[in-house]
């Protein structure tokens, strides 16, 4: 009952974030009123806003206008339901799996925004850091001054590196919303596992550059990589095993 739980909470969760993701760029309101189609506006029936369901049956078509539904809907509702059922299935208690589904739909919702726009809003990264208070009040590992020691810890390296290339190459190579989102994960996995995460979302981002310069035929300065989304996607394998104890910080 509660994998159950966890999947249908992940569908609803992640139909929300692809609204989010797809209207708050925009800056269209993505509480008020009732769902309307992104093309003309008509307001969307309750049997086509089922999650990954409507769109497999409607194939990526809006019933009102044959417009084309964003795939980005469906691929926010899978993340949404993969990381809902995980949390539940990977952790040994309901507090453990709430700790590990907040943290990963938050960085569902950061991730596509950053994949999408190059954008990590502040808000959204502060109620990430935020967040980080729920493993504490529940006792969960790790202590609470490896947290804040990470936090702490994890911003002013990434604006450190930030400020050193800036003086360096005479630009921005980073976004201040990378240090920020840096800083907010060390409040979540402590300053232990801070090295592996920025190895493993390096290791990401190489391999995306890499590809991307092959099927290209090479990169240039204006080339842009969202590292917040490599960073979200290490972080949260890495937060899932701290919650489920199979990694265990050292004391």
């Amino acid at each position: 009952m509660l994998t159950l739980l966890g999947a249908v909470l992940g569908l609803v969760f992640g139909s929300f974030i692809g609204v989010i993701v797809i209207r708050w760029p925009q800056g269209r309101s993505v509480v008020a009123g009732r769902s309307a189609c992104d093309h003309c506006g008509a307001t969307v029936r309750a049997r086509d806003l089922i999650p990954i369901v409507s769109y497999v049956l409607l194939r990526g078509r809006a019933t009102c206008c044959g417009g084309r539904i964003d795939p980005l809907h469906m691929v926010a509702e899978a993340g949404g339901l993969m990381i809902g059922t995980l949390a539940v299935v990977a952790t040994p208690s309901p507090s453990h799996a709430l700790c590990a589904a907040v943290m990963g739909w938050l960085l569902l919702a950061l991730a596509l925004l950053d994949l999408r726009h190059f954008w990590l809003p502040d808000r959204l990264v502060a109620a990430l850091a935020v967040a980080a208070m729920l493993p504490i009040a529940f006792g969960l590992p790790p202590a609470l001054f490896d947290r804040f020691a990470g936090g702490v810890a994890a911003w002013l390296a990434f604006m450190a590196i930030r400020f050193l290339y800036r003086r360096l190459r005479g630009r921005e190579g980073m976004g201040a919303g990378d240090a920020k989102l840096f800083g907010a994960l060390g409040l979540w996995l402590g300053w232990r596992l801070l090295p592996l995460l920025l190895l493993l979302a390096a290791l990401g981002g190489l391999v995306v550059a890499l590809a991307t310069a092959i099927g290209r035929g090479g990169i240039d300065r204006s080339s842009r990589l969202p590292f917040g989304l490599f960073l979200a996607l290490a972080s949260w394998p890495l937060g899932l095993l701290l919650l489920s104890g199979g990694l265990a910080p050292a004391n």
